[in-house]
């Protein structure tokens, strides 16, 4: 048998689009000899469609354009996730089209709750198996979490010797190996050949790695599409296809951030971007995602120098925006802005000792320049937060915050500056200056990030824990100072607030504040 894995980049609500792109990679992998294209999960609808599924014209929508797809259908067989529905009730399903028709349907079994997941909120669990022939060989299909459990062992017992998986498995850093690895298991315990399609691009907060694979009943992957970038893989069973190359950890998670950055970006319209450039390392980052994600000449860097900026501050961002070819370097002084602030102020804060309070109102002018740029040209604003500070509240609410898109909000600042590293490896575009100095937020005189924090490596080894593992407190102290681990967790807990007016940012940990991590603002407990 050929078979196909057609790995598309579905927009979510692109109904008619996402048909086209279905079609065209249906009529590509049949003059290519396919007999079988698998395309990914819900890729009629986009995933995930969440509340869009409350409409009915939405779901019917769907019908209609798998209708068509099956009409496009005049050669060999696909298997197209989409939205079945029956007596109100909704399905994750999996339609196979051959011959001009909708000759199948099999829905979703097994329906994951759990992270970023809510389809039992949305779904009906199906109840039976679906086994089809294609070529003369018995193929059964499953969607997504179906494969995670024992379902290939079962359909094995069935008499199937391929099993299909149409998947929407959003990535996280080391996603793609722990997956590949747990097809490579249930492939050899059940004696199956396993073509897992999976969805790329992408979707909000969600990026998919992409990364489909054909593995073989020994459980070796004999074919694999490239990673965060659409694929049609042609492969043969037994004799297998193209093996594209994994990329390493670095590599990884920073094309994750580009690809989440662009699709962010065109799939929503923004013809341009603008950063507020501070010359630390946070700024710098982001801003060359953005230039790798969507071309320099998109980015409009602006820096915003006070009182207390350095001369080396502002000098490395003009470097940066050198290096990169930004659009533009705008300088934009907040003295004036500041000062008349303070003056308004100055009847109200008499008798009282300037504090963090001065330090804020210049991040908020910051932020109200920023959005007027992104209100008179359209651009979007990115927040340059990190991990890091998100969790411990390091940042100002409607200040740095401010932003339509935060790109590294789920990356540890010990993780910027390797990703950083990694990135300047194949020639240096980030100021050697903006990785090696102190950070610092320069909003007083000789400010540095460690007047409030510990060391990164510290904070972020906490962080770990109490964040992403949901370790008790007793349990960090066994490893880290008990006043440092009180401190730090008390951080985090109260800046619950300010994480949620925050702007999206790009998954790329297993825990990710928003989907994943969902804490209540009004909360006593502490352990």
């Amino acid at each position: 048998m050929r078979i196909a894995l057609a790995q598309v980049n579905s927009v979510v609500g692109d109904i008619s689009g996402n048909a086209v792109r279905i079609t065209r990679a249906m009529h590509r992998a049949a003059g290519e000899g396919a007999a079988l294209t698998v395309f990914p999960e819900l890729a009629v609808t986009g995933y995930p469609p969440e509340d869009l599924l409350a409409k009915g014209h939405f779901v019917q929508t769907n019908l209609d354009a798998l209708k068509g797809i099956a009409e496009q259908c005049t050669s060999g067989a696909a298997l197209v996730g989409f939205v079945d529905a029956d007596g109100g009730m909704l399905y994750n399903a999996a339609a196979l089209v051959r011959d001009r028709v909708v000759e199948r349907v099999y829905r979703k079994r097994r329906l994951p709750n759990y992270g970023v997941f809510d389809e039992q909120r949305y779904f009906e669990p199906g109840v039976a198996p679906v086994h089809v022939t294609v070529s003369g060989d018995p193929v059964s299909v499953t969607v997504c979490e179906d494969v995670w459990v024992a379902a290939a062992a079962a359909e094995a017992a069935r008499g199937a010797r391929v099993v299909c998986n149409l998947s929407a498995s959003p990535y996280h850093a080391g996603k793609g190996g722990d997956r590949e690895a747990m097809l490579c298991a249930r492939a050899a315990e059940s004696g199956v050949w396993l073509a897992f399609c999976n969805l790329v691009g992408g979707q909000d907060e969600l990026v998919f790695d992409g990364r489909s694979a054909l593995i073989s009943p020994e459980g070796e992957v004999v074919a694999r599409a490239v990673a965060f970038a659409e694929d049609l893989l042609i492969a043969d069973i037994p004799a297998g296809g193209t093996l594209a190359e994994v990329p390493g950890p670095e590599e990884e998670t920073y094309t994750a951030l580009t690809l989440g950055l662009r699709d962010y970006v065109e799939k929503n319209g923004f013809s341009d971007v603008v950063i507020g450039l501070s010359g630390g390392i946070d700024s710098a980052l982001t801003a060359t995602i953005a230039a790798d994600a969507i071309g320099a000449g998109r980015v409009h860097g602006v820096t915003m120098p006070s009182r207390y900026s350095s001369t080396g501050s502002i000098d490395d961002s003009r470097e940066l925006a050198g290096n990169l070819g930004l659009a533009d370097f705008i300088e934009l002084p907040i003295e004036g802005p500041f000062s008349a602030m303070l003056e308004a102020l100055a009847p109200h804060f008499e008798g009282r000792a300037p504090d963090v309070t001065e330090e804020n109102l210049q991040a908020r002018v910051r932020g109200t320049l920023l959005m007027a740029l992104s209100n008179k040209f359209g651009w979007l604003v990115l927040a340059p937060g990190n991990k890091s500070e998100l969790s411990v509240g390091y940042s100002t609410l409607y200040g740095d915050m401010v932003g339509g898109f935060a790109p590294i909000k789920d990356v540890f600042k010990t993780r910027v500056w390797e990703l950083a590293r990694w990135r300047n490896r194949n020639g240096v575009v980030i100021p050697v200056a903006s990785i090696e100095k102190v950070p610092s937020a320069e909003l007083s005189a000789g400010q540095t990030d460690y007047d409030t924090l510990p060391p990164y490596d510290v904070l972020d080894a906490i962080l770990g824990d109490y964040v992403e593992r949901d370790f008790s407190r007793e349990r960090i102290v066994a490893s880290h100072d008990r006043a440092v681990v009180e401190r730090v967790c008390r951080m985090v807990d109260a800046a619950e607030y300010k994480r949620r007016q925050g702007p999206l940012g790009i998954r790329v940990t297993p825990k990710a504040f928003g989907k994943d991590r969902r804490m209540p603002v009004t909360n006593r407990y502490e352990e």
